[in-house]
């Protein structure tokens, strides 16, 4: 059965850090490219971060500088460190799996207040 857990949200204000971790279950980690998603309210679904299985990584031009993925095999985790938080990285947060076909994990919620 293939898992996705994330975990790590939270409250936080707007300058501080959180990190991000999603533990994988049911499939063959090292094979999947793997990203974060987010999703505010009232707005689709968006890539935050990707890093592919070799560790090439890429980001969405508004986390630049101050996110940062990583994986790590013999765990079965990827994890986002995020930093310099601001109230429009409000959302929630998804991992995501992918190869020939693709996982998700069931969310989790950051909040940055002003």
């Amino acid at each position: 059965q293939v898992q996705l857990v994330e975990s790590g949200g939270g409250l936080v204000q707007a300058g501080g850090s959180l990190r991000l971790s999603c533990a994988a279950s049911g499939f063959t980690f090292s094979m999947y490219a793997m990203s974060w998603y987010r999703q505010a309210p009232g707005k689709q679904r968006e890539l935050v971060a990707v890093i592919s299985r070799g560790g090439s990584t890429d980001y969405a031009d508004s986390v630049k500088g101050r996110f940062t993925i990583s994986r790590d095999s013999e765990k079965r985790t990827v994890s986002l460190q995020m930093n310099s938080l601001k109230p429009d990285d409000t959302a929630v947060y998804y991992c995501n799996a992918r190869l020939n076909r693709q996982y998700w994990g069931q969310g989790t919620q950051v909040t940055v207040s002003s």
